[in-house]
């Protein structure tokens, strides 16, 4: 701390997290609290628009979400309302977190071994297969037939959030499990979207966005470690993917796995490299010599360099997202998709098959799928369960993956457009997911004998 010239020396007091557990567990943990608090915001933004939606201004509410808005310039202007800017812009920010999570996890979480993968992605595929099939089973031969995507994703925030209300029931391991879950079920949840809801191709722009993609790959390979450049390469990536057809989320994948995982600075060389600048500071510090401010800052700032260096590329942006996608563009996206008008016809409209497939994919083919294939690739010996975790707990935490929200909502408005279908769908997919978070949290939070 400088003052009047001078380097003041601030020891901090040692705290529980110097600990080693909680250094290893501690990025978990923090995502975990974040993504909780994020289930809330995200509970008052749905509960906000849907009061909004069912008040005597609900005109303002669709009137407002729809008002017409370009973004660009010249040639590469784009006019579309405020609510597709939301579903193709900031999604795709939001998607492009996930493409963050999503290395991360192949690298060196969860999934970054076959025997670590193999569970939380067996569970996620049969959540795929099983809601899909009941949703076919159920709307067959109807005009929405072709919706089967909308129960297939789990909307993690909601599910960590409701574990979080559950306290010491649901053990670390097991939020641990079903967040490898969600990540396997993104990652088939956008490639769902990019082979099945993607509208007419134009062959130039997509060209233009994987060269783009391709761009931001060859600075990774090159070293460039400066977020402006791939913020640059990823404006223009995701104008180009929303101009060629292929929806923009798909870009943030895709742009996400480019980005640089590893570290300039090995931990051991940033040590080196940095205590003699500490040296530096400490003694000044001591013999309370006077530093100018300029020397002061260039000490600083190489500290500060060094830091930058010994981060990769991929925590320092996903790090920097993270409260953003949790407490902005997620709500956001609540506020302005969950309103849906509930008065009227909506005991009629509960009976439709979108309605009866989209519930019962979620609040049924979900656990089942997820529960059947976990189970099934223990039986068969190609996976291993968490030691500490009962089959009920992993029942009870496959039903809550049964809630589905944000990206139901977002598969329903691509597969279906707007109008009544995407009303009943958004009633389906929002009793749904209550319910399947009633059912998840009474069963993990039953007593039961030792071992449950």
């Amino acid at each position: 701390m400088q003052a009047n010239g001078k380097i003041e020396l601030l020891s901090p007091a040692k705290t529980e997290s110097e600990r080693p557990i909680a250094r290893i567990l501690s990025p978990f943990v923090r995502f975990a609290r974040l993504e909780a608090a994020g289930g809330l915001v995200l509970a008052l933004s749905t509960l906000a628009a849907l009061v909004w939606a069912n008040s005597p201004w609900a005109d303002l509410y669709y009137r407002f979400w729809h008002r017409d808005l370009s973004l660009g310039l010249g040639r590469a202007m784009v006019h579309e309302t405020l609510l597709h800017f939301i579903n193709d812009g900031l999604m795709a920010l939001f998607f492009f977190f996930v493409g963050l999570e999503i290395k991360h996890e192949l690298l060196a979480g969860e999934l970054s071994t076959v025997k670590r993968a193999v569970f939380p992605m067996a569970a996620a595929l049969g959540g795929v297969i099983f809601p899909a099939l009941i949703f076919t089973a159920t709307a067959q031969g109807t005009p929405a037939a072709s919706s089967w995507g909308i129960p297939i994703a789990t909307d993690i925030a909601f599910v960590l959030g409701a574990m979080a209300l559950l306290g010491n029931r649901v053990p670390l391991t097991l939020k641990v499990f079903v967040t490898a879950l969600a990540i396997v079920d993104d990652i088939l949840a956008v490639t769902v979207v990019a082979l099945f809801y993607t509208s007419e191709i134009s062959l130039r722009s997509l060209v233009g966005g994987l060269a783009g993609i391709g761009v931001s790959y060859v600075a990774n390979r090159l070293g460039v470690r400066a977020w402006p450049v791939y913020a640059l390469i990823g404006i223009f990536v995701w104008l180009a993917m929303l101009r060629s057809g292929v929806h923009a989320t798909v870009a943030g994948i895709l742009l996400a796995l480019t980005i640089p995982a590893t570290k300039l600075v090995e931990p051991v060389e940033f040590l080196k490299q940095s205590r003699g600048l500490l040296e530096t500071l400490l003694s000044v510090a001591k013999s309370e010599a006077e530093l100018s401010e300029n020397e002061a800052n260039n000490l600083i700032y190489s500290i500060e360099r060094r830091c930058v260096l010994v981060q990769s590329p991929l925590y320092r942006i996903a790090h920097a997202l993270q409260p953003w996608v949790t407490f902005f563009i997620m709500p956001v996206f609540a506020l302005a998709n969950a309103g849906v008008h509930l008065a009227g016809e909506s005991g009629g409209k509960l009976l439709q098959p979108i309605a009866v497939g989209v519930f019962l994919g979620l609040f049924f083919g979900k656990p089942l799928g997820v529960f059947l294939f976990a189970w099934l690739s223990v039986k068969l010996r190609v996976a291993a369960a968490p030691e500490d975790v009962s089959w009920r707990k992993i029942f009870g935490a496959s039903w809550l993956c049964g809630i589905g929200f944000t990206m139901s909502l977002f598969i329903a408005a691509l597969s279906v457009g707007e109008g009544e279908m995407l009303q009943i769908a958004k009633i389906g997919t929002l009793l749904a997911s209550v319910a399947a978070g009633v059912a998840g949290s009474l069963v993990l939070s039953a007593k039961t004998g030792a071992g449950s």
